[in-house]
């Protein structure tokens, strides 16, 4: 047994050995050839760069892609914005040569333990490596790269150097590539006239320069560059009193305005789409020359532009055009000093078809011809309201989601359940905060919202039969000498079935014909449409204004607001809808939805939707008229069959005497005939009449019957009868008659 344990030991010692020699030699060769790679000086210093961007033509688009770096020298800069960079990101800069040792170690050891590549322990020089010469995956081979690429420009470059070029690579967000750009758009200032304040926000907001915005998540901001601070104060690189004075003075922006930035081109949305493709920013795209092919559609584009111009919008502004057969984005307008797809707005009522109507179809749940009762509604501590606290008793599911009435949404949402509702929402591209647990979310009440893009592309699974795949700009990418290295392949996932996504279709073709959005009525066209509003319906207190149609071909997504949350006149079945009708008037569009196998036409007994609020099947004797046609899953169809007009129930006569005339008096039904005798002669036959109807015949016979014959009109063998006998008998003073 010894023996064993000892020959089994050896050979553990044996291949524990092997694997750290390949795992040695992997690391010596990956480590060598990378010492061995040139390095591009001009990566570092080129202030600009061009970005070639071309259509679904392949045409260059006729837009600005230049990546533009004003420079900053080091010794312009003042000792305070420097130190804020060293204290954050890197404060043995000066003292080691390119890579920190003891981090690696320490990062290392947290990757272990967590199972993944978390944490790199980048020094500020393998920071610049990362970003002018090698990709941001997170990966061993690239992080071997790293520290070689670090220590040969160690080598070559003064610690000076290093910095400077590093101030001038990094990204700052909003298209600030280094600490120049970042400056003047922030604060309308030149790097070297930095605040100490000024330039801690700066450092803080290279770690992720959306999560850090200073212009939409100031708080975020403003804890960082407190830790900034903070970080300075322990480095002794400020004293306690400066501490206190700077964390306690606001955040002070300046920022640049111009809504002719290009943040929001086409051109630009590409470009961002291809830096998380090839994971690496943007200039380092334009540096080594990659083109971008895109989905643009020249025509659309125009058109959508002109959709735009046509209605003179005074506010922040965005719209999507999607191509539902590709899940390519042919055409986006975006007005705004911010990045609007990097934004996420609440999308009110057009999350209602999303969150709401889809899951409780496709769980079977209702029916569009569901009744549900609209009235004031109190769920646990939630009292939503409609519009103008109007409410309409019993209406339909078709209507409630085309007329966007709210409490009925709620309700439904209540049927289906929040969670699984979501988890439908997820499965179409939409993303919820954890905080997004309440019934709010049946009003499109979010903690953050969602983005025009991914409305769009959560509208076009209904138009693609409740297949579902994230829309995209880029088309495929090459490098400069034109090799293929990406191409995108649209992956469709099934998330709904498609008698459901039929169903909501039509639901919202009922929206885009007599709903909010009939503006669109007049098209001609086969369109589905929601509208969506956030804030309140009068005055100017409107934040968000949406409007989201598609076609069997193409989805369009319009939204109007202000990034800064300066309220808006704009409603959604105004503004939004015009110009979705601007665009399509222009563009035209013959496609039509193809209602698939699985959904099916029925009559049901109106008169039992009506009165008793439930479907049921009609059944081959109820007139026409009494009869409603809905479309219907075969999944979902409804369980009972009526049993109006198969008998023809009692009616009530109440009968009087009137100066020798009988007074017979009855409701009368419409799909009802009447037909009184009286001695084998007909007295009256009534028919198509409803309400109070009153039958007067003299009183000639000591004792008189009048028959009643009453029958369905349209199935006159469906009877019944009734006999009222009037009898005379003489008294003293007077005749009576008795019935």
């Amino acid at each position: 047994m010894k023996k064993f344990f000892k020959v089994s030991f050896i050979i553990l010692v044996i291949l524990l050995l092997s694997a750290l020699a390949g795992v040695s030699f992997y690391v010596a060769y990956v480590y060598l050839n990378a010492k061995s790679m040139p390095l591009d000086e001009s990566v570092l210093t080129s202030p600009s760069a061009t970005i070639e961007v071309f259509d679904d033509q392949n045409k260059p688009i006729k837009e600005p892609n230049e990546i533009f770096r004003p420079y900053a020298k080091i010794d312009t800069l003042s000792n305070d914005t420097i130190n804020t960079f060293i204290a954050i990101e890197d404060k043995n800069f000066y003292k080691h040569h390119g890579v920190n040792y003891k981090r690696i170690v320490k990062a290392g050891i947290n990757n272990v333990l967590s199972g993944r590549l978390k944490e790199g322990a980048s020094t500020i020089t393998q920071q610049l490596v990362k970003n002018t010469y090698l990709t941001s995956e997170k990966t061993y081979k690239r992080k071997i790269q790293e520290i070689a690429l670090a220590k040969t420009l160690e080598n070559k470059y003064t610690k000076n150097q290093i910095l400077e070029f590093y101030l001038n690579a990094i990204y700052f967000g909003n298209n600030c590539y280094g600490i120049e750009s970042a400056s003047n758009f922030y604060f309308s200032k030149e790097a070297k006239d930095l605040s100490l304040e000024e330039a801690s926000l700066l450092a803080g907001l290279i770690k992720s320069p959306t999560k850090y915005c200073p212009i939409r998540h100031k708080d975020n901001a403003l804890s960082r560059r407190n830790l900034v601070l903070n970080e300075m104060n322990k480095d002794k690189l400020i004293s306690t009193s400066t501490l206190k004075k700077s964390t306690s003075s606001p955040i002070s922006l300046n920022v640049k305005i111009s809504r002719q930035n290009g943040l929001n081109s086409y051109s630009q949305a590409s470009i961002d789409e291809a830096e998380q493709i090839l994971g690496i920013p943007a200039q380092q795209i334009a540096l080594q020359g990659y083109k971008i092919y895109t989905y643009l559609n020249e025509e659309k584009q125009s058109a959508l532009n002109d959709a735009f111009k046509k209605e003179d919008i005074s506010c922040d502004s965005a719209g999507i055009v999607l191509n539902n057969i590709t899940h390519g984005v042919e055409a986006f307008v975006g007005d705004s000093v911010y990045k609007i797809l990097d934004c996420k707005r609440q999308p009110g009522s057009c999350l209602k078809p999303i969150l709401v109507y889809t899951p409780a179809l496709n769980e079977d749940i209702i029916y569009p011809c569901t009744q549900i009762l609209d009235e004031k509604t109190v769920i646990g501590d939630y009292a939503p309201k409609n519009v103008g606290e109007k409410y309409r008793g019993y209406v339909s599911a078709r209507e409630a989601l085309s007329k966007s009435i709210n409490i009925p949404a709620v309700k439904i949402l209540s049927y289906v359940g929040i969670e699984k509702a979501k988890a439908y929402a997820q499965s179409m591209g939409i993303e919820f905060d954890e905080k997004d647990s309440s019934y709010t979310l049946a009003l499109g009440g979010m903690t953050y919202g969602v983005t025009p893009l991914s409305l769009a592309g959560a509208y076009s699974t209904f138009a693609n039969m409740g297949k579902f795949s994230a829309p995209k700009f880029v088309k495929f990418i090459t490098d400069k000498n034109d090799k293929l290295v990406y191409i995108h392949k649209a992956e469709e996932k099934q998330v709904l079935r498609d008698d459901c996504a039929y169903l909501l279709t039509d639901m919202l073709r009922t929206c885009a014909k007599t709903g909010t959005a009939k503006r669109l009525s007049s098209l001609g066209i086969d369109i589905a449409s929601k509208t969506g509003t956030v804030g309140k319906s009068k005055g100017k207190q409107n934040l968000d204004a949406w409007n989201a149609s598609y076609t069997k071909d193409s989805t369009a997504v319009v939204w109007l607001g202000n990034l800064d949350n300066t309220p808006i006149s704009y409603a959604g079945g105004n503004q939004p809808t015009q110009i979705v009708k601007n665009y399509f008037e222009k563009i035209g569009d013959s496609s039509t939805f193809e209602m698939p196998d699985s959904v099916t036409e029925k009559s049901i007994d109106l008169n039992a939707l009506n009165d008793n609020h439930i479907a049921l099947l009609a059944n081959d004797y109820i007139p026409e008229i009494y009869t409603q046609k809905e479309l219907f899953s075969k999944f979902n169809l409804p369980k009972g069959i009526s049993t109006s007009f198969t008998k023809v129930g009692k009616e009530t006569f109440v009968s009087k005497v009137e100066n020798n005339n009988a007074v017979i008096s009855f409701s009368a039904k419409e799909y009802l005939s009447y037909i009184f005798l009286s001695n084998g002669k007909v007295l009256a036959h009534i028919e198509n009449k409803k309400g109070e109807t009153c039958v007067k015949t003299p009183l000639v016979n000591s004792e008189q019957t009048v028959e009643v014959e009453y029958f369905y009109t349209n199935s006159p063998e469906i009877k019944e009868y009734d006999k009222i006998k009037f009898v005379k008998t003489q008294r003293i003073s007077h005749d009576k008659w008795f019935i």
